[in-house]
């Protein structure tokens, strides 16, 4: 009896969750309701569930609103009817129209207007609600004739007086207006809650005829739907058994190119794995991405395929991964087995460059109405809802940064406070806005207006109005196209060896990449900054500590370094039994048999795995129904019980005593939760492979190629500063070497532009554009000519030593931007131009530091010198790094520039990791326990005089420090007292007697830290 109910899907409107509102209309006594939402269908799929629960009929339909005028209704006859409303809502979303009066022709749709909205002639389709107050409008309304359209029509927005007063918060904050300026029209009306069918009912007591209409509306509408049926595209080529073909032919032809011809062990587990991915109707699913990664290895791009999809063979031979399964002896059940109902999704990264290509051709290839983003509901959070409150009840912004950022305990004790608590509670978890989600893609076989409306946010890409799980529980998987850094700069560092030294480097070539001795070496000293993964650190410490000298220890690491493993302390005792083999002792022979390349530690998820299969006896697809139920991959209880079930069965029928049995188990619980998908670990070991290559062969090339792609776990600066460990001379930003991003030629290293804060990007790419065009810069005259520039730019430019080729200072080239351009800011290159006159400059002294602080304020790091140079003090440390582990136990001075530190909260309190760099530019670490790091705080970025004891942990050593104290610089010589006397004492500005210009960019003295 209720067409149009609001759910809180319909954002920043409604106020009742969909259980809420199904759960209040079967108390009510309602037979069939209609879920409406405003201009969306996010909710639907949950309401039809909870309406199956409670033996309810769930109409499905959609409110049409332009603005905050509702233009009409309209209920979904059949699952046409459902496609024909999200199409038509998703055109305008799309092309960003406005809503048009009338609605186009819905065949499948009944439409239902508002009284206030009704035309004169109704379609056969088409009918008009009336709402409780309008009733006694009809007295001689011409509708009266028409009395088989018309309808009851009694909205749904909220359930009480509380969700009343939030509805009215919510439009104000949609409509970014203080409470009290809402209109009426702004929010809804005050009886928009469910009665109880019989109250409804007498409201419409004199037109009887209007629930009859109702009710043949909500009989005539019956939408179907199948939540097990897979939801993703069925075929490629637009036939099953073709797919099959295909499948086959691609495998085996891959299968050539990967193990050769003979390889009877990889055939054989090719063949299986085909026989169960058609077995599963899942070969679609494998050709599109195949045809994804097809398509990107013909643009010459660089991908990676991880994730579980990894464990499979047919993955690899087709290229779409390139972990070898057998060498890593992973079970392609992990990936793909009988007992899932659900393909599995690729997790693929491309750079953060080419992404948006490969995604432009995924929509294109297959078909825009197929193919959308997975959506994000984000939800109201503690600091948005204080916020967003606040400013509806006008309070000022002061007051609203300090309910947004403090604790709820440490708010004023005020009425409106009070208000915000109370209403701020309701919101929590409550959908505030859709979103695109951050990768995961959809290829739907049917359109998919068969199951949502789309929305086009501002990134350009269609994508569909529910999120991820709601995806899942109705039969879609998406396709996971992701970007990162690591793989840009593996990509930019190939082009630039290639430019540099004109060598090809195949980074595919794994056999020679893999294992490379000198790669192993850089791996076991923990040398790894700038390399994928493993750079942090954390992980360069695990490293050392592991003296990891192979593909297959740095498999383990990566899943080993995990935040889980480390807490449970199997980290400490991965690394302890690493070092001493002949220490450990298995708790029983198949933990021995089967985990033996870990000690006995189930280190992956595969390991719980292969520890119920061969000490239980589950077979593989049971194993794994273990694994994921276990992980907190929900699947039936049922059928998890019935899989516990047969473990303790099958270790009593093999003779195990029952404490072994129980213990075993417990482990598997105990690790499941936390341990790691191994070939998600060798995907990363091998792009950190590669990574690690170029950093051996190719280093300065590779740090160029990391500083440009940015994103890195350290800051800019320590990048650069690794380039000059290895041998790069590092060039200030020149106007006629330097380009938009950092360059390269031989060993010279030339700073970008894109470094020199405050340079807008226009300038910073037109300087390197016009002098490819027409040649370099003779000076800085003909640079002002050439270039529409204005007098702050040029300066900037001066000072960060853009302008060194002419071999004059500073001051000089100062003073000269001065005499061409004044204060004039060019708009176009001068076609005609006449040099202005020539005069005798002063000549202008310059402390040598001057250029050092130059860099820090515009870079933001050092080029030309070092932050120890800077320092007051001689004093350089008593020990260097390379020599700690030689005063393990003893108390020691150093002097470190710290480059990160990490909190970590303790029951004790905060403790903090730093990574330093000493004197002669080796990274060392320290460990600030809480008591210490109270008494002796960091107090920002610079070199610490530090004092402590070496610890040395497994031929790790860090600083356990017992003081320490952040060490003064020399003051700016910018801001000397004679240069200040010096600047005010001379003549101001005048047409063609410049003087000595004032320098705005210059901090206040003493606000430059490093």
């Amino acid at each position: 009896m209720l067409l149009n109910c609001h759910s809180y899907y319909s954002l920043r409107y409604g106020t009742i969750p969909v259980a809420s509102l199904v759960q209040q209309a079967a108390v009510a006594g309602m037979q069939a309701i209609a879920l409406t939402d405003i201009n969306c269908s996010t909710g639907v799929f949950d309401f039809i569930q909870e309406c199956r629960k409670h033996q309810i009929k769930p109409v499905i339909g959609m409110e049409f609103r332009r603005d905050q005028v509702l233009l009409y209704i309209a209920l979904a006859k059949s699952n046409e009817g459902f496609r024909e409303m999200n199409q038509w809502i998703s055109q305008h979303n799309i092309h960003k129209t406005i809503l048009p009066d009338s609605p186009p022709p819905m065949e499948h749709c009944f439409i239902i207007y508002p009284l206030r909205k009704a035309p004169k002639q109704l379609k056969e389709h088409e009918y008009v609600g009336i709402r409780i107050n309008e009733i006694n409008k009809l007295y001689r309304h011409p509708l009266q004739e028409q009395r088989h359209k018309l309808l009851i029509l009694h909205p749904v927005t909220f359930s009480n007086a509380d969700e009343y007063r939030l509805h009215k918060l919510l439009r104000g904050v949609a409509n970014n207006a203080l409470l009290s300026k809402l209109t009426n029209k702004d929010y809804c009306q005050n009886n928009e809650y469910i009665l109880h069918i019989d109250q409804l009912l007498a409201h419409y007591s004199q037109y009887p005829d209007m629930a009859v209409n109702t009710n043949q509306i909500l009989d005539s509408c019956n939408f179907d739907f199948d939540f097990k049926k897979p939801k993703n595209k069925q075929t490629y080529t637009n036939s099953k058994y073709s797919d099959k073909l295909l499948l086959e032919n691609l495998a085996m032809e891959g299968l050539a190119k990967r193990y050769g011809k003979h390889n009877k062990v990889a055939t054989k587990r090719v063949l299986r794995e085909l026989e169960i991915i058609d077995q599963m109707n899942f070969s679609a699913y494998f050709l599109i991405t195949w045809d994804i990664i097809r398509y990107s290895m013909s643009r010459g791009f660089y991908h990676v395929g991880r994730g579980s999809g990894a464990n499979s063979i047919v993955s690899y031979v087709l290229q779409i991964t390139d972990i070898c399964p057998i060498e890593l002896n992973l079970y392609f059940e992990r990936f793909l087995n009988p007992s899932r109902t659900s393909p599995p999704d690729f997790d693929i990264d491309w750079s953060w460059t080419d992404r948006d290509e490969i995604l432009n051709y995924i929509f294109n290839r297959f078909d825009t109405q197929h193919t959308a983003f997975c959506g994000t509901i984000a939800s109201f959070k503690h600091r948005s809802t204080m916020r967003e409150l606040g400013k509806v009840l006008g309070l000022p912004k002061e007051e609203l940064d300090e309910l947004s950022t403090n604790a709820p305990e440490q708010h004023p004790d005020n009425h409106i406070v009070h208000t915000i608590h109370k209403y701020g509670k309701m919101l929590i978890k409550y959908p505030n806005q859709r979103s695109m989600h951050a990768c995961g893609v959809y290829i739907s076989e049917k359109p998919l207006y068969y199951y949502t409306a789309l929305d086009m946010p501002p990134k350009g890409f269609r994508t569909a109005q529910f999120d991820m799980y709601i995806g899942e529980e109705i039969g879609f998987e998406k396709l996971d196209v992701l970007s990162q850094r690591g793989i840009g700069h593996i990509n930019d560092c190939i082009k630039l060896i290639k430019a540099n030294q004109n060598i090809e480097v195949d980074i595919h070539d794994l056999d020679e990449v893999k294992d490379n001795p000198k790669c192993n070496r850089l791996l076991g000293e923990g040398k790894t900054l700038g390399c994928f993964y493993i750079e942090s650190p954390a992980m360069r410490g695990l490293l050392r500590r592991l003296k990891c000298n192979s593909y297959k220890v740095l498999v383990a690491a990566s899943s080993v370094i995990r935040p889980g493993v480390a807490k449970s302390g199997m980290m400490r005792e991965y690394i302890s039994r690493h070092n001493n083999p002949e220490e450990i002792k298995y708790f029983h022979p198949v933990f021995e048999e089967q985990l033996g390349e870990t000690y006995g530690i189930m280190v992956y998820q595969e390991d719980v795995i292969k520890i119920a299969h061969h000490f239980a006896g589950l077979d593989l697809a049971d194993a794994d129904v273990l694994r994921r139920a276990m992980s907190g991959k929900t699947r039936s209880r049922k059928e998890f019980n019935a899989v516990r079930d047969r473990f303790f069965e099958n270790c009593k029928k093999i003779g195990y005593p029952d404490e072994l049995s129980k213990e075993v188990y417990r482990q598997i619980e105990s690790f499941a939760g936390y341990s790691f998908c191994k070939a998600h670990s060798a995907s990363y070991s091998v792009e950190s492979y590669q990574s690690l290559y170029l950093k051996a062969y190719y280093p300065l090339e590779f740090m160029v190629a990391v500083i440009n792609n940015f994103g890195g776990f350290y800051r800019t600066e320590v990048y650069f500063h690794e380039l000059k460990m290895a041998g790069g001379i590092i060039h200030q930003p020149c106007i006629n070497k330097s380009h938009y991003m950092t360059s390269i030629e031989g060993q010279d290293v030339h700073v970008g532009f894109i470094h020199i804060e405050k340079l807008d990007k226009k300038t910073a790419t037109l300087i390197p554009d016009e002098r490819s065009e027409k040649g370099p810069y003779k000076d800085l005259e003909d640079f002002v000519r050439r270039i529409p520039i204005g007098i702050e730019t040029v300066k900037l430019l001066i000072y960060v030593g853009a302008f060194a080729f002419t071999e004059k200072s500073k001051g000089e080239l100062a003073l000269e931007a001065h005499m061409l351009l004044g204060k004039e800011v060019k708009q176009e290159p001068q076609l005609f131009y006449s040099s202005p006159k020539k005069f005798e400059l002063p000549e202008l002294s310059r402390d040598v530091f001057e250029d050092v602080f130059d860099e820090l304020e515009l870079l933001g790091f050092f080029i030309s010198r070092s932050p120890f140079e800077l320092l007051k003090t001689k004093f350089r440390g008593e020990v260097m790094a390379s020599e700690l582990t030689k005063f393990d136990g003893k108390s020691v001075r150093m002097l470190g520039y710290l480059i990160c530190r990490k909190q970590v909260p303790t029951v004790k309190g905060l403790m903090n990791f730093g990574t330093w760099i000493d004197f002669k530019g080796n990274l060392f670490d320290s460990t600030h326990f809480p008591l210490c790091l109270k008494q002796y705080p960091f107090k920002g970025s610079g070199c610490y005089l530090l004092k402590g004891k070496v610890s040395v942990d497994f031929d790790f050593p860090s600083l356990e420090i017992e003081k320490m104290a952040k060490l003064p610089m020399i003051p700016d010589p910018r801001y000397s007292d004679e240069q200040v006397k010096r600047i005010m004492n001379m003549p101001t500005s005048h047409d063609n007697n410049p003087g000595i210009p004032q320098r705005a960019p210059y901090p206040k003295k003493g606000s430059v830290k490093f």
